[in-house]
């Protein structure tokens, strides 16, 4: 059984301010993403030991800058950097897929550190008019190389969020609970790590009883930002219906977060 892990920066347990995770090489930043290599670790343990053969985990956050390589449990690979195709390593073949260390979508209440896409650039995010996160963007494309999402981790509204577009059957691990946008009740990152382990194991059950997510093409995608100068400088198709909102519908999977 093979699992691939896609992971982010913000859901992780004991990151609750941007400072973390955008100010790279800081103490903060280094602290964070030490924090997200013990959870990827548990991520990678609890798949081997539901019976995974092979773990390839993405570090998925701002460009693939996270990772702290000499970290990773050895039994894994990683995927680091930008490459195309998108589903090059997807192609490959997995039965299930973790998302870890994951965030709520733009404007969520008391979502820690929630936004869609860039947290300094995009303002909103909607597909055929429901407003939509990386959690369910990040489910599309999975599906659309039959990778069904078996584990969500991250804070209370993530969870949360998950469940709403992917269902009650997939696996959530909750490691924090939402005060606000930069603040977090959390638990020990011990235990944190010891509840994702238990996560993956149960989720590696799960195998051949999640589907994955596959809506019907083509998507109407509107996507907003916080200047309108961003907008400006667009050189894509899609049509611009107001200052800062920009519109497309879309056909190929890929293209709902590159259009």
């Amino acid at each position: 059984m093979r699992i691939y892990i896609s992971t982010d920066l913000e859901g992780v347990c004991g990151v609750y301010r941007f400072e973390q995770t955008r100010q790279y090489g800081t103490p903060a930043n280094l602290e964070a993403r030490r924090l997200l290599m013990g959870e990827i670790n548990a991520a990678v343990c609890g798949a081997f030991e539901g019976g995974a053969t092979r773990v390839v985990v993405r570090d998925g956050h701002d460009g693939s800058k996270s990772f702290i390589p000499e970290e990773l449990d050895e039994r894994a690979e990683m995927v680091m950097g930008v490459y195309s195709p998108y589903d090059a390593v997807l192609r490959q073949g997995f039965d299930g897929a973790f998302l870890i260390g994951y965030h709520s979508m733009s404007h969520t209440p008391r979502g820690v550190l929630c936004h869609t896409q860039s947290s300094l650039t995009w303002d909103n995010y909607w597909i055929n008019g429901k407003p939509a996160g990386e959690i369910y963007q990040t489910a599309i494309l999975l599906g659309s190389c039959d990778i069904p999402v078996l584990m969500v981790t991250g804070d209370d509204k993530t969870v949360q969020e998950a469940r709403e577009f992917l269902g009650d059957d997939i696996v959530t691990v909750q490691v924090k609970t939402g005060l606000s946008r930069e603040g977090a009740l959390m638990y020990s990152p011990k235990r944190a790590r010891a509840m994702i382990r238990e996560g993956a194991k149960e989720a590696m059950k799960r195998i051949g009883k999640i589907k994955p997510c596959k809506p019907k093409f083509p998507l109407r995608i509107r996507w907003r930002f916080k200047d309108s100068g961003i907008v400006d400088r667009y050189k894509g198709d899609a049509r611009r219906i107001d200052a800062t909102t920009l519109e497309k519908i879309v056909t190929r999977p890929e293209d709902i977060i590159f259009p």
